[in-house]
């Protein structure tokens, strides 16, 4: 039955991308862009293309908004830890050194994270169980914004009143209204996402969120009261400045933020695969429910 949901899923996904592809080219009174050549911006994923920026010039829409579509990803080891971390040995000594923890910086500000007293032990007891209680590790959607800093890419499609993200852990995806506000009708692992502009700068409101996912593979967690205002700004027409500031009155004490750069492909033909893993997850879910001879 998941598996089926999440061929649901993968066509649910390229049908949204391909409108919003389409509606991107028919506000811009342009064809699609032919396939990219080496030194210029990938074609987006799945069937949608965008045209090439200029060179030293950020891309944008026809009403002069700045213009996100292509294929991103970050570059930081935040997904094992949005705090500095050193090295340390995985669960499985005979991965040797590939099954590792890698050291990194964080990208939390001032690398503090405002826990509750109750909320921080909690988090030692996700870190202790991690690799058995972290969702990524069931192919569960990551949620906002650990979805972004993953070491996966995502595909931006942008039309002239929404976005869609496309990640390409899980087929995750989300549509970003701009404008038009949503309400959460539900708590999801992808929230709602309403979004305006302030000036250059994107700055998209994530509530909705449920409490079933972390922030990264050592227990960084939160409620289902947590939400999430992310702000994205080129920096440069192939670098976006991504920031997210997290707040939730059950966890933490006060408001928090990350920070990091996100970067864009620029591979020849670069494209978003399908990681389907929930077919890898199965034996870990329900192993345990096989009948035994």
């Amino acid at each position: 039955m998941q598996t089926k949901s999440r061929v649901a899923t993968i066509v649910i996904a390229t049908i949204v991308i391909a409108v919003f592809a389409l509606a991107v080219v028919l506000t811009a009174g342009q064809t699609p862009a032919q396939p990219a050549q080496r030194g210029q911006p990938p074609a987006p994923a799945r069937g949608a293309q965008a045209a090439a920026p200029a060179a030293g010039r950020i891309q944008r829409m026809p009403d002069g908004k700045p213009n996100f579509t292509g294929l991103w990803q970050s570059m930081t080891t935040a997904d094992w830890d949005i705090q500095d971390h050193i090295a340390e040995a995985g669960p499985f000594y005979q991965l040797g050194a590939i099954g590792t923890i890698p050291p990194g910086q964080g990208i939390v500000e001032g690398n503090e994270i405002p826990y509750t007293p109750q909320a921080l032990a909690q988090k030692e007891k996700n870190r202790l169980n991690r690799w058995t209680l972290d969702p990524v590790m069931k192919c569960y959607m990551p949620g906002v914004p650990r979805a972004t800093y993953m070491p996966y890419p995502f595909q931006i499609v942008q039309s002239q009143n929404n976005l869609v993200i496309a990640y390409q852990f899980a087929t995750s995806n989300r549509v970003i209204y701009v404008g038009t506000k949503r309400d959460a009708a539900v708590d999801t692992w992808m929230g709602t996402s309403n979004a305006h502009w302030e000036g250059e700068t994107l700055v998209v409101e994530v509530t909705g969120n449920n409490d079933q996912t972390w922030f990264d593979r050592a227990g960084n967690f939160h409620s289902d009261a947590m939400k999430v205002v992310e702000r994205y700004k080129y920096r440069t027409p192939d670098v976006i400045d991504y920031e997210a500031t997290i707040e939730d009155k059950n966890v933490f004490t006060r408001p928090w933020k990350i920070n990091l750069p996100l970067y864009r492909h620029l591979e020849k033909n670069a494209l978003l695969g399908e990681f389907k893993c929930v077919e890898f997850t199965e034996e870990l879910l329900y192993g345990h429910l096989r009948k035994k001879p």
